[in-house]
């Protein structure tokens, strides 16, 4: 994965008015640390870093320019907004050339498992250890006619050259399990209703019963009897 080349400025402006003022004039308020730096607050160009995400993921390396000085980092966490879906603040760490880090990375299942399966996912991303300017976007795993029964597990995923996993290779990432008998839970569905239905109108046999009693009483054939 290469480097994406963006400028920033620095940020003067803090707290939530100061936050604010930055999103509203298209920029991400941001800090960059590590190495022993002094954290370092900037402000982001919300649509380059935006379609610099999408179309290299979070783990994308930034070759980041402020006034003149050029420092390499990794977003470490980014806060989104739930509802506008855009960026509100962003932690970058500094990164150098041959450093390895460890990140999250996403696990892509591959092929069809057998008929008849579901599959279950249990981790959909995994953490490695990898050089900072060769991280994979994802890593990818085949379930090809797996049948019933069948696990992947992060020992079963190939790694890039260089990239070692930082979980244990048991750790489950899938598990190929008999679909349902739907044929089956018709039948048992029809059986159920029926017997519901059974039930409901022995009871209201039991109420009807029960108002002839009652209003009947003795007066049988009386201009207020009524008929159910």
């Amino acid at each position: 994965m290469s480097e994406v080349k963006i400028s920033a400025e620095p940020r003067t402006a803090f707290g939530k008015g100061g936050a604010r003022r930055t999103r509203r004039a298209g920029l991400v308020p941001a800090v960059l640390y590590g190495h022993g730096a002094a954290p370092k607050h900037i402000a982001l160009p919300a649509r380059e870093f935006a379609a610099a995400i999408r179309h290299g993921g979070v783990n994308t390396v930034f070759e980041i320019v402020v006034d003149g000085d050029t420092t390499l980092a990794l977003p470490k966490a980014i806060q989104r907004d739930p509802i506008k879906d855009t960026f509100d603040h962003i932690d970058l760490i500094i990164v150098k050339r041959g450093e390895k880090v460890t990140v999250d990375v996403p696990v892509v299942l591959t092929g069809e498992a057998e008929r008849g399966t579901l599959v279950g996912i249990e981790h959909d991303r995994i953490s490695i250890v990898a050089e900072a300017l060769h991280l994979p976007e994802s890593l990818e795993v085949s379930i090809e006619g797996l049948a019933a029964g069948s696990h992947v597990t992060a020992g079963d995923i190939k790694l890039p050259k260089g990239t070692e996993l930082a979980v244990a290779e048991d750790l489950l990432v899938a598990v190929i399990n008999a679909a349902p008998d739907r044929r089956g839970a018709r039948g048992r569905h029809r059986r159920g209703r029926r017997c519901r239905g059974a039930r409901r109108r022995g009871r209201r046999s039991r109420v009807v019963r029960l108002l002839r009693r009652n209003f009947y009483g003795p007066c049988w054939g009386s201009a207020w009897a009524i008929t159910i």
